[in-house]
């Protein structure tokens, strides 16, 4: 039985913490289309999952936490803190609005908004 839109994704945010990739691939659509705003949008489900082994790599910690999500039919909208810390160094509090949509019970289209330069100069301290 496939689980619920809500669920799907509190779970992939959750697969972050592991930081392997293999636990990611399973919620992502094939062709999905991953935008994290100030980058370049990133297509089908081995190219983020590069993307995503590389950021795993960078950071020694990767924590993510959903704040508050809102689900309307295929469309999930969460407010998430991403807790990145480089190698000896503190976490930093990045928040983060993502917008998921879901076709065939994966996630098909993901955009991440955030103060990309905030963020920036959080993580570097």
């Amino acid at each position: 039985m496939p689980i619920d839109n809500d669920t799907l994704v509190r779970e992939f945010v959750e697969a972050f913490n592991t930081k392997n990739t293999d636990r990611l691939a399973p919620y992502l659509h094939p062709d999905v289309l991953f935008h994290n705003y100030g980058e370049d949008e990133v297509r089908g489900r081995d190219a983020v999952l590069r993307v995503w082994k590389h950021v795993f790599g960078t950071f020694e910690q990767v924590r993510f936490e959903t704040v508050h999500q809102a689900v309307n039919d295929d469309v999930v909208i969460a407010e998430q803190v991403h807790g990145l810390a480089l190698p000896g160094r503190s976490p930093a509090p990045v928040m983060n609005m993502a917008v998921y949509e879901i076709r065939d019970g994966k996630i098909a289209a993901w955009r991440d908004y955030t103060n990309t330069a905030y963020a920036t100069q959080l993580v570097s301290g």
